[in-house]
């Protein structure tokens, strides 16, 4: 039945439903495959637009994507969903997850999408959402809109005072981002001299990210540029940083940067081929930002996965560490419930919120090239300093079957032991993934093969525990 000009929006039920689509990212799986098929697309934007659109005017997406040959279906799809609720489609094209962020807020648009699976194979693909003041939206607006899908009116009808919408390509969007990316960079610095390796992972920073080095001065070698549809992150990026580290050296560069596919994560590697993870980068960042009075609190928010190396290092320089669960949607919530302006992942998810409402991997390479463009040091030295390692294992088992660690009395008890036995020296986090039946147990400690031992001990008792 079609709604008439005076009925509101479809209010979501009270209390908000649980997700049963959306992730801790957003929606991803293998495309063309439930849930990341055209039809799903489509109804998330027709949802997404419903949702938005606030007093009678039809609501303003903007929709980017990476490089991956199932983005142009999924793409069309989601913007089909948007004209049917009369909404208007701002199109990008390839273009950074961060950049669609920032295109949203300066455009003030009412919400914006990504069409991407990040650092996945080029075969999976995803839909993350944005709202109109940039951030990710959080679990329950996700909740909202996917009730949203199911909900008669949506499916059945139209916004007939809106009509139908329409889509248009914005022309400089990649000009646009360059400029802002470059904007976050100090005035009063060049890199004229520099050599730098840009690895683009074949994906959605393949043009942008040699752009924002090459324009302020660097000399830039560019790897991982040349996308087929097929080839994102295959071998090149932020998960493959061999390649990057074996063209430092063969290019005698002073550093390497490499990218996702949806360039949100940065990893960095020395002049000497050794790679700097996401939490040294956070211990330079936050170390230069304090001694400039410009973090604040003095402290920094990152996930249970960062290293106690970290948390060590900051300590002794007076700054605060507090952990949140695993994902950068949630160190972002953290920041902004706690009037903090820095946090990461060990990933390489790093967020200036002075900067950017989400993760940016260019904003971050700019950061740390800013810290070492003024300490007048290889990086090889500012990551020596930054923090000491504690010994790190993690143990990926897919078992038959979740359940509740709560409801897993063997197990506990095991943990409960090998925590007893660590005591100060070390951690242990047992957690599920939050797409599949994959137990996840990382274990710091004083000695990598002990800890190994101890966290391989845990995940064979679970498996036994489930059956």
């Amino acid at each position: 039945m079609g709604r008439t000009k005076t009925s509101p929006p479809p209010a979501a039920p009270a209390p908000t439903p649980a997700r049963r689509l959306f992730g801790t990212d957003g929606i991803r799986g293998v495309a063309n495959e439930f849930p990341m098929t055209p039809e799903i697309a489509l109804r998330v934007g027709a949802a997404m637009t419903w949702w938005s659109s606030r007093g009678g005017r039809a609501a303003r997406i903007v929709i980017g994507k990476d490089t991956r040959l199932s983005g142009y279906m999924l793409e069309t799809a989601f913007a089909a969903g948007v004209c049917a609720q009369g909404g208007r489609v701002m199109l990008t094209g390839p273009l950074p997850t961060p950049a669609i962020a920032y295109i949203v807020q300066s455009m003030r648009a009412d919400g914006g999408v990504v069409i991407s699976a990040s650092h996945n194979p080029y075969a999976d693909n995803g839909i993350k959402l944005f709202g109109a003041d940039g951030f990710k939206l959080p679990d329950a607006a996700e909740a909202e809109i996917e009730a949203l899908m199911d909900d008669p009116r949506l499916l059945h009808g139209r916004r007939p005072e809106l009509g139908v919408g329409r889509a248009e390509k914005i022309e400089d969007s990649r000009g646009r981002y360059v400029t802002f990316v470059k904007s976050t960079f100090p005035r009063s610095l060049r890199l004229d001299g520099l050599r730098v390796v840009v690895d683009g992972a074949h994906g959605a920073a393949y043009r942008v990210a040699p752009l924002v080095f090459s324009e302020l001065g660097a000399t830039v070698t560019a790897i991982g540029v040349k996308p087929n549809g097929r080839n994102i992150n295959d071998r090149h990026g932020a998960l493959h940083p061999e390649t990057l580290a074996a063209e430092v050296l063969r290019r005698k560069a002073h550093l390497g940067v490499a990218l996702d596919g949806d360039a949100d994560r940065l990893i960095v590697v020395d002049e000497n081929g050794a790679v700097v993870d996401g939490d040294a980068i956070m211990s330079i960042c936050a170390q230069r930002m304090k001694k400039q009075g410009q973090l604040a609190k003095d402290t920094v928010v990152a996930t249970v996965m960062s290293n106690l190396g970290l948390e060590r290092a900051l300590a002794a320089q007076g700054i605060g560490l507090l952990r949140t669960a695993v994902g950068d949607r949630y160190v972002v919530e953290a920041m902004r419930a706690r009037g903090l302006n820095f946090g990461g992942e060990q990933s390489g998810h790093l967020i200036f919120l002075d900067h950017a409402t989400t993760g940016d991997g260019l904003i971050a390479a700019m950061q740390v090239t800013a810290a070492l463009v003024t300490s007048e040091r290889p990086l090889s030295a500012l990551a020596a300093e930054a923090m000491t390692r504690v010994p790190q294992v993690l143990v990926n088992t897919t078992l038959k079957a979740r359940r509740p660690l709560d409801a897993m009395p063997r197990t506990q008890a095991l943990i409960r032991a090998v925590e007893a036995k660590l005591g100060a020296e070390g951690r242990v986090l047992v957690r599920w993934s939050g797409t599949e039946p994959k137990l996840r147990v990382m274990i710091e400690g004083p000695e990598q093969s002990t800890i190994q031992t101890m966290a391989q001990e845990i995940a064979d008792l679970a498996g036994q525990e489930i059956g």
